[in-house]
């Protein structure tokens, strides 16, 4: 894009060049109204204390559970009725995945920004739907997928009236199980013209893992986003939880809520020495 202005407005937040850090997070699945709220409340003060923009992640249906008898999530009704409480009572914009093109429209109602699993970045009417809503939509690059494919992607999403693109890194499958980072994706998918999202919990995923459940490293979480830091990106994505070896959902990859607030800090000294050789 040359020196192209990449930019991307999220609700009332701009993202990209000359804007603070985005961050996306939340637990990966819902699971009940009070401990949705506890950590949000937690991201919210964070949000106050620190020079980012944060919007409030979480699923309410985890469609692509390894194994069928896996929880799953509320669904998207009472999912939302919870996005919507966290929205209202704290003023943070949510977001959340959705799987299927009729749910687009309901999602839209709540959310700021519409989220597409990796697995769906293909999808043409699934990311047709979501661009019709005239909501941000953050499409999160296929584990099999090349960096340069994503200008497909970007180019589907704007071609249905798509104004706000946002395209996500979270790691690429090497061989079986096993996911790796290679971090001129950062920069190619830039070259889309659109802000570019690292997300570092399921960049350390291990599918299949576990048998029946994904497993996961996250003592990788934080030197793989200190990486994308330096190379430079417009918002980091992540997934917590404040007993994460008890969440139904992705435990073995997420951050204890305890730590997000230290690591935060660490990566934004990264962000300013970057920032300050530009």
């Amino acid at each position: 894009m040359g020196d192209a202005l990449v930019r991307a407005a999220v609700g009332d937040y701009q993202v990209g060049d000359g804007c603070p850090l985005l961050v996306i997070a939340g637990p990966c699945v819902l699971e009940d109204a009070g401990l949705t709220m506890h950590i949000a409340e937690h991201l919210r003060k964070l949000a106050d204390e620190l020079p980012i923009q944060l919007v409030f992640k979480a699923s309410y249906d985890k469609a692509n559970r390894t194994s069928g008898e896996a929880f799953r999530g509320p669904g998207l009704a009472k999912g939302l009725d919870m996005l919507r409480q966290v929205r209202d009572d704290l003023g943070l914009p949510v977001t959340t995945d959705i799987h299927e093109s009729h749910q687009a429209a309901q999602v839209a109602e709540v959310c700021d920004l519409l989220q597409i699993p990796a697995f769906l970045a293909r999808q043409t009417d699934l990311l047709m739907a979501a661009a019709a809503t005239g909501r941000a939509v953050n499409a999160k690059k296929g584990q099999f997928m090349a960096p340069a494919d994503m200008t497909h992607v970007a180019s589907k999403l704007r071609a249905a009236g798509c104004a706000h693109v946002l395209l996500t890194e979270r790691g690429t499958f090497f061989g079986y199980g096993r996911l790796v980072n290679d971090m001129r994706a950062l920069p190619e998918m830039r070259q889309c013209g659109a802000p570019v999202v690292f997300d570092a919990t399921h960049s350390v995923q291990e599918p299949g893992g576990r048998g029946g459940s994904t497993g996961g490293n996250r003592a990788m979480v934080e030197p793989l986003a200190r990486a994308a830091m330096a190379v430079g990106i417009d918002g980091l994505f992540f997934e917590t939880h404040p007993d994460p070896d008890r969440s139904p959902s992705d435990g073995p990859n997420m951050i204890p809520l305890g730590d997000v607030r230290g690591m935060l800090i660490r990566l934004l000294k990264i962000r300013h020495v970057v920032e300050s050789m530009s």
